[in-house]
């Protein structure tokens, strides 16, 4: 597809991003059925879904190469492959997994399409697309296990401090104990690294055909 499409592209990933966590916040905040106790704590505990923190970090790149589609840095080349990993993620697991547990309307339901389904067509549409090519490696996708090893402890430490709320039972410190979180945690990451590999590969297939001018990049030491 035509390079000049590609801010675009990233720019309406960013909004719907945007969107897709405000209508939430309105949607859970106020709503004392929804988890967490009072309304600060609802909100906080909005972001330590790893739905949520996929679509911030999406929202974050996608913005980024929407103002410099040329931007090449190790921690971008990082963190815009976490990105898309981790969307693919929460795409492929919801959708076979979890969206017929919920049952959702009007606001809510905007909410999560937003999350779950128009962000990461957007986002792995829009790598496939635009890339930017070239911009992951080996060493770019096994630095992906940071993400799911980080957020595995923030939501262990987290846990307890929050009256022992946990957004998923895999991460459930207080049901599990700390062993088997830290095993599940492991699975976690070492799944997620075999996806990076999985887009790396993908990445050098398509490298050749990229309609975005090839840059200049740093050498990944």
């Amino acid at each position: 597809m035509d390079a000049k499409w590609a801010r675009p592209w990233f720019t309406v990933t960013a909004l719907c991003v945007a969107a897709g966590i405000i209508i939430q916040l309105f949607v859970t905040v106020p709503n004392e059925s929804s988890f967490g106790g009072s309304p600060l704590g609802r909100g906080l505990n909005i972001f330590a879904f790893f739905t949520i923190q996929s679509n911030v970090i999406v929202g974050v790149t996608s913005l980024l190469l929407a103002l410099d589609p040329a931007r090449t840095s190790t921690v971008f080349r990082v963190f815009r492959l976490i990105g898309v990993v981790a969307i693919a993620v929460t795409f492929v697991v919801f959708h076979v997994a979890l969206s017929k547990l919920l049952d959702l309307d009007t606001w809510p339901q905007v909410a999560n399409q937003l999350q779950h389904t128009l962000v990461p067509i957007l986002c792995v549409a829009g790598w496939v697309m635009f890339g930017p090519r070239g911009l992951t490696s080996a060493r770019v996708a096994k630095l992906t296990a940071i993400f799911p090893a980080l957020y595995i402890v923030f939501t262990a430490i987290r846990g307890p401090l929050a009256s022992n709320w946990y957004p998923y039972p895999f991460a459930d410190v207080h049901a599990l104990g700390y062993v088997r979180v830290i095993i599940n945690g492991f699975w976690v990451a070492l799944f997620f690294v075999a996806v990076a590999a999985g887009a790396t590969a993908l990445d050098k297939k398509l490298t050749g055909t990229a309609d975005v001018p090839e840059r200049a990049l740093p050498p990944a030491a």
